[in-house]
């Protein structure tokens, strides 16, 4: 049964490293792969002398930085809550609520955050006008330190109902002796969370947050592709829309895929760093 997704990764995941190749070369399709110049680094040191290199990176790095600590906490909370509701029709319609936002596509989900930070009846500034907590309308969308924020909550809305369903799953494995024992002994509600479900959930918690941290150079490429605009493009552009903009829409492949290599080479550094640390503390770790 898993044959087809082993010959899938294969195909669309290994086969192509091939092309990496394309980074050492002045890559024009009108050659074949192995009839281009050769030019060694010169791709990888245009990319490093780049005038907002420093910039795409602090802002990738800030981004996901902000997506997973929000994404990991909100999500651990919402199981949280969701386990200790007793009430099971509340408890599915409330799993049902808060994971249909996961099955919106960011098209349609980015039109949905721009309407309800709209300056022309926005919800948010509607909300902030009536309880007179501001004068005019905040123009969310066009404020550049704002925009880490704006994306870091829109992806805690769309992804914070299917994440703890992961954290729900790991929570139906701890064995309710131990919760029947704890309040006995006259543990409150608090304590057996934190005593009890936290570090029941701990594995799964570290296992995630390792995964996660190989993703921090793969920010989103449709959600801030979507949001950006012109006036906050000081802190929206990342590394993918740096590829597509100065690498493919100009015709600079190999520049593209020099980009592209470096984004995995520090993902795959941040895995294995990450998974080091967690086997020298003795946590659950990938291998």
């Amino acid at each position: 049964m898993s044959l087809p997704f082993i010959i899938y990764v294969i195909i669309f995941k290994y086969i192509p490293i091939w092309g990496w190749i394309i980074a050492f070369q002045n890559y024009w399709p009108a050659k074949g792969i192995l009839e281009q110049t050769w030019v060694g680094l010169e791709n990888f040191r245009m990319l490093f002398e780049d005038p907002i290199f420093y910039q795409i990176l602090r802002n990738t790095l800030a981004m996901s930085i902000i997506k997973l600590v929000f994404g990991m906490f909100f999500s651990i909370l919402l199981a949280l809550m969701l386990n200790e509701v007793r009430n099971l029709l509340f408890k599915k319609f409330t799993q049902t609520i808060s994971y249909l936002p996961h099955f919106i596509s960011w098209v349609v989900g980015a039109n949905l955050v721009m309407n309800i930070l709209s300056t022309d009846g926005g919800i948010i500034n509607e909300i902030l006008l009536n309880l007179h907590i501001i004068d005019k309308p905040i123009m969310f969308m066009g404020i550049p330190k704002l925009f880490w924020w704006v994306v870091g909550a829109s992806h805690v809305w769309k992804t914070v109902g299917f994440g703890a369903i992961l954290y729900l799953a790991s929570m139906t494995s701890i064995s309710p002796s131990l919760y029947e024992a704890a309040t006995i002994d006259g543990a409150s509600r608090l304590q057996r969370i934190w005593y009890i479900t936290l570090p029941g959930i701990k594995p799964v918690i570290i296992i995630l947050f390792i995964m996660n941290i190989g993703q921090l150079m793969n920010v989103g490429f449709e959600q801030i592709y979507l949001l950006s605009n012109g006036r906050v493009i000081e802190y929206s552009r990342i590394f993918t829309i740096f590829e597509l903009d100065y690498g493919l829409k100009m015709m600079r492949y190999s520049f593209a895929t020099a980009v592209g290599i470096f984004r995995s080479v520090v993902s795959l550094v941040l895995v294995f760093g990450a998974n080091h640390v967690a086997k020298q503390m003795g946590e659950e770790r990938l291998i």
